[in-house]
């Protein structure tokens, strides 16, 4: 939509954008510069105040889903790959997983809690301060967030109490700066006191540094387009690789390891180092874990 657009149909964003988080809509790039990513202190603490931005011309929402794995095989090679579901596709550990979770072991059941997917949003974001990197303030960077901030961001979407009002944060003119207020708490991130401010309106709403922000806004699409996520037998093979074959042949399939056979002997050029594993998900927090693997027992 135009800038104009935005302005006229900003009344009816706050639910239109409840009602897409309710439903699971869904590239991982490490060293990418378009990437803002907080930095904290010594002691594991951190501040910036960041502004959500709308969803760009030619897009419906304002933020992407999608989910991940990272973990280590018995091999000590890692596994870190975009989840297939993300693009409602099968995935071989989501298979994996649940075949893990429906042995009744509970050192499998454990297995699969480790390798569980783990949930990503990304939105546009202006950084309004910054104080570890001033460089940033001003400036328009893709933002990757967990469960914990997408929380925080339906609570004043839709909030529980009858004396506070709807705020869409995405919204130029009535949204809300967000001061991100990070701890490290029992060896974690945690984002608990984290806040939005009062709404107010961007640049006082100052249209022309508005539509300045708005034409800087980057693409979310490329997160779920099909052609930035590896085949199957690709990810299948890495899978056997960063487990080995004792392991999984102890759990898949006669029928799986034939497949799994015909492909192992491609080399995989793209094995992650210990380093690309340092900031592999954002917050540290993912969905609901039994209720992921209850449903996959299910399947």
């Amino acid at each position: 939509m135009s800038f104009e657009q935005l302005k006229q149909n900003r009344e009816s964003e706050i639910s239109k954008l409840v009602s897409a988080a309710d439903t699971n809509t869904e590239k991982k790039s490490y060293g990418d510069d378009r990437l803002w990513k907080p930095t904290v202190d010594k002691a594991g603490n951190g501040y910036a105040v960041l502004r959500f931005l709308p969803a760009g011309s030619g897009e419906d929402l304002p933020w992407v889903r999608y989910w991940d794995h990272g973990f280590k095989g018995p091999t000590g090679r890692w596994y870190i790959e975009r989840s297939l579901t993300s693009i409602s596709q099968q995935d071989p550990v989501s298979e994996l997983n649940s075949q893990l979770w429906n042995t009744g072991r509970d050192e499998d059941k454990e297995l699969a809690r480790l390798r569980k997917r783990r949930l990503h949003h990304v939105s546009n974001v202006l950084v309004v301060s910054d104080s570890a990197n001033p460089q940033n303030e001003g400036k328009v960077f893709l933002y990757e967030y967990g469960k914990k901030i997408m929380d925080k961001i339906m609570d004043v979407m839709q909030p529980q109490f009858e004396d506070e009002k709807p705020v869409n944060p995405f919204d130029f003119w009535s949204g809300a700066n967000f001061k991100l207020k990070i701890r490290q708490v029992e060896g974690y991130r945690n984002y608990d006191k984290s806040e939005f401010d009062t709404p107010t309106p961007l640049f006082d709403g100052d249209e022309g540094q508005l539509e300045e922000v708005y034409n800087k806004v980057y693409k979310l699409s490329e997160f779920t387009d099909p052609e930035n996520y590896k085949s199957y037998s690709d990810l299948k093979r890495k899978l056997f690789e960063v487990l080995g074959e004792a392991e999984v042949a102890s759990t898949i399939s006669t029928e799986q390891q034939v497949e799994l056979n015909t492909v192992k002997e491609a080399p995989d050029m793209n094995s992650v180092s210990n380093e690309d594993t340092a900031d592999s998900t954002s917050e540290g927090d993912s969905e609901d874990t039994l209720s992921y693997f209850a449903k996959l027992a299910s399947s």
